[in-house]
């Protein structure tokens, strides 16, 4: 599922208008990207959890070169997921 499926599933389940439903869609995931961005973490209860994990500066190798190169600390979002989804996707 990509967006506009998640808009067009949201539009008819409401009897919303697709515009209304894109907004409402866009609004959320919004509010989590900006939470994230605080390094906030999000639950939905039954489905699953977002949290930022913080990841230490490292050296790595330039795979073309060989070339010994310096990688920055990085923070990337990690999805865990919930009881209850874990357990209806394994019936």
């Amino acid at each position: 599922m990509n967006k506009s499926e998640l808009i067009e599933a949201l539009a008819r389940n409401t009897e919303l208008p697709i515009r209304e439903a894109g907004a409402v869609t866009g609004t959320i995931l919004e509010a989590m990207t900006a939470a994230m961005a605080r390094g906030e973490n999000i639950e939905i209860r039954g489905f699953g959890s977002f949290v930022v994990k913080e990841y230490e500066s490292y050296y790595g190798r330039n795979p073309k070169t060989g070339e010994k190169i310096k990688v920055p600390p990085k923070r990337l979002p990690f999805f865990k997921v919930g009881k209850e989804l874990r357990e209806k996707l394994n019936r």
